[in-house]
């Protein structure tokens, strides 16, 4: 099998995020290069510590991709640490995030592309809860697979552009290995610690994507923590390979798309996510021991 190799290192240095005082972002991925970060559209580290009070944020709308939201640090209520949100805008979608009370997240948020026959697809959600997460856990590691397959452990997410997304909590020079097919583009982000994959070092806060090798096998990334152990989380997709554009919160095919969609949106054609018949939500449950 052939092992993946890194081609490049990104530093992404958080700055004050669009909430203001208490919020700071880091943009992983920032969207000025898309076809080099094919399938994924942005990505964002957004890390908040807001005291309450003063509504912030509020209903926004999304279309032409998908939202995928990661709750690495959260609380017991609406944010639950280790659950994973999936948001289908496709044709057109409004959703609410707002914060009036005392709030301490952390939440990877994701645009996923969607395959062109699909860009206009009915809207969807789907909420993979904490507890619902396939979990493989031993003397080396944890792993928490939200999409995609590893370890013989499946994600239950329903996936319109095939990817995986999995979290790995690895003991001081700890071993794992990630198998991706060869079309796959991907990368790994640090969350804490050191990571090592060949002679490569990627510290905390860095994200190290992988190269794409000439063949058509399956492809396997392996990965070793430092001394102090690492927290890393692992994102690969199926390139579209397809041009996009961007504006705003809208992904389109052109530029008369972005502004169909403005107009839309004006005319109130865009149903809000809370609005959406049952058929198109789906709420997974955790699997009963056998």
């Amino acid at each position: 099998m052939i092992q993946r190799k890194i081609d490049y290192v990104k530093d992404s240095p958080a700055h004050p995020g669009f909430l203001g005082e208490g919020h700071l972002a880091s943009a992983l991925i920032d969207g000025s290069n898309f076809k080099q970060s094919d399938p994924f559209i942005l990505l964002m580290d957004d890390r908040l510590d807001l005291p309450g009070g003063e509504p912030v944020g509020g209903p926004h709308p999304h279309a032409g991709f998908e939202t995928v939201t990661l709750v690495l640090q959260g609380d017991d209520k609406e944010w639950k640490t280790g659950s994973l949100e999936l948001m289908t805008a496709g044709s057109g979608i409004i959703h609410t995030e707002e914060i009036s009370v005392r709030t301490r997240l952390r939440i990877l948020q994701l645009w996923l592309v969607l395959p062109p026959e699909k860009r206009w697809i009915r809207p969807s959600w789907q909420l993979l809860p904490s507890e619902a997460v396939p979990v493989l856990e031993n003397k080396d590691m944890k792993l928490r697979l939200y999409s995609g397959s590893s370890y013989g452990l499946v994600s239950p997410l329903q996936n319109h552009t095939p990817f995986t997304l999995a979290e790995f909590s690895l003991n001081a020079a700890a071993e794992a290995e990630q198998e991706l097919p060869a079309s796959y583009n991907g990368f790994v982000y640090v969350t804490e610690g050191t990571l090592y994959i060949g002679d490569r070092e990627i510290k905390q806060g860095q994200t190290a994507w992988f190269d794409r090798p000439a063949t058509t096998d399956v492809t396997s990334v392996r990965f070793r923590a430092g001394e102090q152990g690492a927290h890393v989380v692992l994102y690969a997709g199926e390139p579209q390979n397809a041009a996009i554009t961007a504006h705003g919160p809208f992904i389109g095919d052109s530029p008369e798309d972005i502004s169909r969609l403005y107009r839309d949106y004006r005319q109130g054609k865009m149903p809000h996510l809370n609005d959406l018949p049952q058929a198109q939500k789906t709420i997974y449950k955790a699997e009963k021991a056998a």
